[in-house]
């Protein structure tokens, strides 16, 4: 969900540039029914006419996933390299808005001027092609944003790190004056492997599986889609990606050239006709999605194919933190069906797309800033990255959520709070997180509901009896009692003795009614539900 601003120029009157507008996924227990979130835009909007351009630095969904959602409350210029473009473009064109606004822009030595900012994107090895740093240039020193990294020598797909691309960048002018960097790996003690490392791993354990092999990684890691189709192809497999969203990111991949020499693969209905043993499937889902193509072959066919006792499911990728539970569910159901199911087997047939604890000191050395500041990753990553700097003896900050940091001087000062949030897509609209929607929606979800509906005639007099609906309840009570009839029957009673001044007062009338049957039902089933009153009123004529 990363969204960063950067200003220059008198307070209150800087001229701003965004880098990266992404989202984050929602979970059952605090979010449900949400489809993604991203952040509160209320400050940018409120700023919209000081903001120059907005820079996304790749196409991760936690760094580009916004764009068709907060654009139209922006609405500048953005810039991307070529791969990050398409992708962001696909994304814009889906939503019905014009793709031209994302402009396609070279690595450095290309710089782009946007207001006092020069900005320059220098390519960083990552689990996604194209990843770029933002060298920042403004008018009191050298910025350096290194959005998501690695030090990669030999990534298969994309750019390396270039160490001499560096060391010009720490030594020109003043040096680097702030380096703003990636700190999710930072509690990682050993270095970082290469992608490259991964390649005879998987060929030995392909080439060694009997039945048909399914494999699962992130989709947008392209050099491991291209490793695992090579390791298939080279087992005499044929290939079959499933996936809207793998489909998605090799095509783009192609098309901008980022991706060369991609073995062929076939179509799922051919797929149904090749033998199991002569057959690799690369689906998504590593991280437990319901609708993705491993959950669906965890509950039985999945385009006409299946899993059969004495077939693998390789899980080449790790788990992010709060989706262990979906991915246990469908390890458990593969394991019932006798599918052999191979994980990260001690880094065999997974590596990090980030920089560990001695690369990010490396990246320390070669840039020597004056200023650190962390950036990725929960509040313990950040703290424990400006430790790192603070040793060396880099001033350091933390910079959570809101948070405004003055870095004209030698150290970093906090000068301000913005109120920041979060705003979720439900359905097709974008509502605040605290509008109440999903508090509703949970509130729901623990207590259930109950409708009561009352007709009271042209006197202010009780038509009949009310009538109850439940849903999310028990319908019986202790001992067996028919829920309803009991919560209808004290409803009753109530309206029988009711005074014409409540029966005359819709007010009344609801926090009465709802009393009632919050009452009965914590007696009855041990819940206090939500309660909606209708009280329908006739009209003379």
């Amino acid at each position: 969900m990363n969204t960063y601003v950067y200003g220059y120029g008198p307070a209150g009157k800087e001229r701003l540039i965004v880098i990266d507008l992404g989202v984050t996924f929602p979970d059952m227990d605090s979010t449900p029914g949400v489809d993604v979130i991203m952040a509160d835009s209320a400050w940018l909007e409120q700023n919209a006419a000081r903001i120059e351009a907005i820079f996304i630095t790749h196409a991760h969904e936690d760094h580009i996933g916004a764009l068709p959602h907060l654009w139209p409350r922006l609405k500048k210029t953005m810039y991307a390299r070529k791969f990050t473009a398409r992708i962001g473009a696909l994304k814009m064109e889906e939503a019905g808005l014009p793709s031209d606004v994302l402009k396609v822009v070279e690595p450095r030595p290309q710089v782009i001027e946007a207001g006092p900012f020069k900005v320059q994107f220098v390519p960083l090895s990552h689990s996604i092609p194209e990843s770029s740093a933002l060298i920042i240039d403004t008018p009191v020193g050298r910025i350096v944003h290194t959005g998501d990294f690695k030090l990669d020598g030999s990534p298969v797909v994309g750019e390396p790190f270039d160490p001499l691309v560096w060391h010009e960048i720490a030594h020109e002018g003043q040096g680097v004056k702030v380096l703003v960097c990636d700190s999710t790996n930072v509690f990682s003690p050993s270095p970082g492997r290469s992608e490259a490392t991964l390649v005879e791993p998987l060929r030995k354990m392909i080439a060694e599986q009997k039945g048909m092999v399914v494999a699962t990684t992130f989709a947008s890691n392209v050099a491991r889609l291209k490793t695992l189709a090579e390791a298939g192809k080279a087992a005499g497999r044929s290939v079959c990606l499933l996936g809207r969203a793998m489909k998605r990111m090799v095509s783009a991949a192609e098309e901008t050239g980022v991706l060369i020499g991609m073995p062929g693969t076939i179509s799922a209905e051919d797929a149904v006709e090749v033998p199991r043993e002569n057959l690799l499937l690369i689906v998504t889902g590593s991280q437990g999605e319901r609708r993705a193509a491993t959950a669906q072959f965890s509950r039985g066919k999945y385009l006409g194919l299946e899993m059969k006792a004495g077939d693998s499911f390789l899980f080449s990728s790790r788990v992010i933190p709060g989706n262990e539970r979906g991915v246990i569910r469908i390890i458990n159901a593969f394991s019932e069906m006798g599918v052999d199911v191979i994980d990260d087997h001690d880094g065999l047939y997974h590596v990090s797309g980030h920089a560990n604890r001695p690369d990010l000191e490396a990246v320390h050395d070669l840039l020597r800033p004056q200023i650190l500041i962390p950036m990725h990753g929960e509040h313990r990553h950040l703290r424990e990255h400006a430790k790192l700097g603070t040793a060396k003896g880099i001033a350091s900050e933390v910079a959570t959520n809101g948070t405004m940091i003055d870095l004209t001087g030698p150290a970093p000062k906090v000068v301000e709070y913005i109120d920041t949030g979060r705003i979720y897509l439900d359905g097709s609209v974008l509502i605040g997180a605290m509008d109440g929607v999903v508090r509703d929606r949970i509130r729901m979800a623990l207590n259930g509901h109950v409708l009561i509906t009352v007709i009271v005639d042209e006197d202010d007099a009780p038509l009949g009896d009310a009538w109850v609906e439940l849903m999310g309840l028990s319908e019986a009570g202790r001992n067996g009692a028919d829920l309803v009839e009991r919560l209808e029957d004290e409803l009753a009673e109530f309206l029988e003795r009711a005074s014409a001044k409540v029966v005359a007062s819709d007010d009344k009338m609801d926090e009465a009614l709802r009393r009632i049957v919050r009452q009965v039902t914590m007696e009855e089933i041990g819940k206090k539900p939500e309660v909606t009153v209708v009280v329908s009123r006739l009209m003379a004529e």
